[in-house]
């Protein structure tokens, strides 16, 4: 892996020679027709903290996003209400119950290259929180539904399974890395209850299901360029085949590349990638296709944070890169910017923190229409990253003398597996049944490199290729076999009533094996190794229902029974029960159970021309939640992972949209939820009085709201969210404040210019008042029992952004 970082002049000659391309191509398709560790101390905990663990439940609920006008009224059961300004909300049960569609048309108000999962903050219930304008820091962002994050949520790919989205996946990928946002067709978001057939471990509250479009049927393209604030551009170019032969194949390709400074601090966050889908249809009603993603990703992190630094330093401190005397001086005590100011000088700046991701997903999906009545789909995929993360860490040091040494986490996957489902219609049923296999090998481990001394006069390069550690802390190679059955029946006895009922089954199975092991950095003369752990659930029952009552009146209900298979980590990194010395393993391994949940949802929808409403009562009981626990030393800590109870969630999601005017939407919501923990946590000898305290990082209160217009040419729209406070700490001692947070956005379609088609000008701002706030929390580095810790990061300030686009 490589430096990707472009100098200003180097830049400038980038964006000119990308321009020029640009018109070569444009005119040229016309012609021819029409490892670092998250910025903490991975592995070396110098506080006693709580390991930011699968935090407990929340409630199903079925989201109605803003859904800026469904212009009908409620469609017969069986089919989706009316789309408009790329948000639907679909009101008839399948195996996912109740669920939001989100067109292409939803990223037409959003910055370009904007994350799929910064887009569906849009919907009440949804808290994504990132420490950049567009959602595509991976170390950054966060993302919760009704109390659930995303390591309880379920994500697929045209069927794929994408794992857990969160700092270094080690089940599948970023949904950032999987796929480019101008490729994606539409969305479906299941909140609360999930949908049954998804392939996913980890689907506790729900999940997303994104699908990539098709290739079109003539041949053209299509060219967009940004630019924006913190010298951000943002390139996109996509060439459609067109059919090329009688029998329709057709293909895409797509390259992405976005490149934008940190808004603090040194260094820039690059991200390259290339798609590419062909579909061969077979017959009127089958067709064969092949998905293909390169996703390289490189980005310099922020520094994680505290509300003491914040309140001292401001929300600009960050790493030192590429001050490195500062680092090195601060290594052994001596503070150049107003550290001393802190509670904890030596952890305010690190030198710097770096990611860098390789992954390739390829996939073939094949969908027949057996018989009239008689439908297979079978997915089979495959998927291999490299990573390297690091951070420069002053709490070792390099074997020259210097107080600093590179401290990288270098993991690998490789993922085969594939899904299979037959769909049966009978008279007034519909027959849903498949199975999903995956064997994923997870390589987790750590290096630690040498630092030059302060003598050399120089400055350290985060992204230089280094080899020849002087040290393997720790490393462990964890290999999953995972199966997954459900059957599943939907019946519309009447033609306004649908009911659904099934189950799924689930087994996985994960073993680790030791490979290295440092006693003097982990503390512990054998870290967990040739052990395993099954997670198996042979009836988890889902039902559901969906009554259109009256005209323009719906209710429904979602109840399901979810599990969650054991998560997988590095030593010390998250709350695995993997993740810790074999004592702690041996010791806690009779108590653990894999986490589960019910999930209760209960709803009532009207539909008119001019309103839309609805509103969402969810509950969920959440059981045997798995917790990382640290003890001992604060500079040599140890990880246990226990099983510490259940939690209780209930919340309540309420919109409303107006169409008053033609091409005017109004849409408002509010979101409620109140999580707590049911039990008093003891460790050490020490009580914590956790029962009936609210579950961190997740508000209580929401509130969204957003105006859109349309004037022939011109879309307009303006933005706006609180965001209520959030508790900090497990004890709910220390909370971070709430925050409103606005933006605004206007696009222009020239229409036919020349030779390009829908040539369109756009410009949007964010943080449109330059709030000061606090986005993600706890992340990596957890959260602690009680008080204020470095695990917070900061929301970008004001951002301007302008586009240029246009079709061939």
């Amino acid at each position: 892996m490589i430096q990707k970082k472009l100098s200003a002049s180097r830049r400038n000659c980038y964006i000119a020679a990308t321009m020029t391309a640009l018109v070569a191509l444009a005119t040229s398709a016309h012609a021819a027709s029409g490892t670092v560790a998250h910025k903490k101390k991975s592995g070396v905990h110098h506080k006693s903290s709580l390991a930011q663990s699968p935090v407990a439940a929340t409630a199903p609920a079925r989201a109605a996003g803003p859904v800026a006008a469904q212009a009908a009224t409620a469609a017969a059961p069986g089919s989706a209400a009316p789309m408009i300004e790329g948000i639907m909300v679909s009101g008839r049960h399948s195996s996912r119950g109740a669920h939001t569609v989100l067109s292409s048309s939803a990223f037409d108000k959003a910055v370009p290259g904007t994350s799929v999962l910064k887009i569906l903050q849009q919907i009440p219930g949804v808290a994504f929180v990132s420490d950049d304008p567009q959602g595509l820091d991976t170390g950054g962002m966060q993302i919760f539904m009704h109390g659930f994050s995303q390591n309880q949520l379920g994500f697929t790919l045209d069927g794929i399974p994408l794992g857990e989205p969160v700092y270094r996946n080690y089940n599948g990928l970023n949904t950032v890395e999987a796929i480019s946002s101008e490729n994606v067709d539409h969305m479906n978001v299941t909140q609360g209850a999930g949908d049954l057939s998804m392939p996913s471990t980890n689907s506790l509250g729900g999940g997303l299901e994104i699908y990539s479009s098709n290739p079109k049927d003539k041949l053209g393209g299509l060219v967009s360029q940004t630019f924006g604030s913190n010298a951000t551009y943002h390139t996109f170019v996509r060439i459609d085949s067109g059919k090329l032969t009688p029998s329709g194949t057709k293909f895409f390709v797509s390259y992405m590349r976005n490149d934008t400074d940190k808004w603090k601090g040194y260094g820039d966050q690059f991200m390259q990638q290339v798609n590419a889908k062909l579909v061969q249809p077979i017959g009127n009603s089958s067709s064969i296709s092949v998905f293909y993603d390169y996703s390289d990703l490189s980005q310099y992190n922020y520094q994680d944070i505290s509300l003491n630094f914040l309140n001292t330093l401001g929300q600009r401190v960050d790493n030192y890169y590429p001050n490195y005397k500062a680092a090195y001086l601060a290594a052994q005590g001596i503070f150049t910017h107003g550290e001393n100011l802190t509670n904890d000088p030596l952890d305010v700046s690190f030198y710097s923190a770096v990611t860098q991701t390789v992954d390739q997903l390829g996939a073939i999906n094949a969908k027949f229409q057996l018989t009239d009545n008689l439908h297979w789909d079978s997915v089979v995929y495959g998927h291999g990253e490299k990573a390297a993360t690091l951070f420069t860490t002053p709490y070792l040091s390099s074997p020259n003398g210097a107080p600093l040494s590179d401290i990288i986490k270098r993991p690998t996957i490789q993922r085969f597996g594939f899904t299979s489902a037959l769909t049966y219609e009978i008279a007034k049923n519909t027959i849903h049944s498949g199975i999903w296999f995956e064997n994923n090998k997870y390589v987790s481990n750590m290096y630690a490199y040498q630092d030059p001394l302060l003598s050399c006069n120089c400055t350290p390069d985060p992204m230089r290729n280094q080899s020849n550690p002087f040290e393997e802390p720790w490393g462990q190679t964890y290999n999953t076999d995972t199966f997954q059955f459900f059957l599943e029946d939907t019946w519309r006895p009447i033609h306004n009533l649908t009911l659904h009922a099934g189950f799924k089954s689930l087994l996985s199975t994960t073993h680790v094996s030791a490979t290295a092991n440092d006693p003097s950095y982990t503390g512990t003369d054998q870290i967990a190794g040739g052990v395993g752990l099954t997670s198996a659930a042979a009836f988890l029952p889902h039902i559901s229902a969906d009554y259109v009552f009256l005209h323009n009146h719906e209710v429904y209900f979602d109840i399901a029974n979810n599990m969650r298979a054991y998560p997988q980590s590095g030593f010390h990194l998250a709350a695995s029960p993997f993740a810790v010395s074999q004592a702690a393993f041996d010791a806690s391994a009779p108590h653990l159970h894999p986490e589960t949940d019910w999930a209760y949802n209960i709803g009532y929808r009207y539909t008119s021309p001019h309103v839309i409403g609805s509103i969402n009562l969810y509950h969920a009981d959440f059981a045997n939640r798995l917790q990382g626990i640290y003890s001992g030393s604060l500079v040599d800590p140890q990880l246990t992972v226990l099983n510490v109870g259940s939690v209780t969630m209930n919340g309540l999601d309420a919109d409303l949209t107006i169409i008053p005017v033609k091409n005017l939407r109004i849409f408002n919501s509010v979101s409620f939820n109140k999580g707590t923990y049911q039990s008093n946590l003891t460790t050490d000898g020490v009580t914590y009085d956790l029962k009936g305290k609210k579950v961190i990082d997740y508000p209580s209160f929401m509130y969204k709201s957003s105006v859109d217009y349309t004037f022939r040419k011109l879309d307009a729209h303006f933005d706006v969210m609180y965001m209520g406070r959030r508790p900090f700490s497990y004890t709910n001692d220390v909370y971070v404040p709430g925050y409103w947070l606005a933006s605004v956005g206007a696009n222009y379609n020239f229409g036919k210019v020349g030779f390009a088609q829908n040539l369109t000008l756009s410009f949007n701002v964010t943080n449109l008042f330059n709030q000061v706030y606090v986005s993600e929390m706890g992340g990596e580095a957890g959260n602690a029992f009680q008080g204020d810790y470095e695990s917070l990061l900061m929301g970008a300030p004001r951002q301007y952004f302008g586009t240029l686009k246009a079709a061939f």
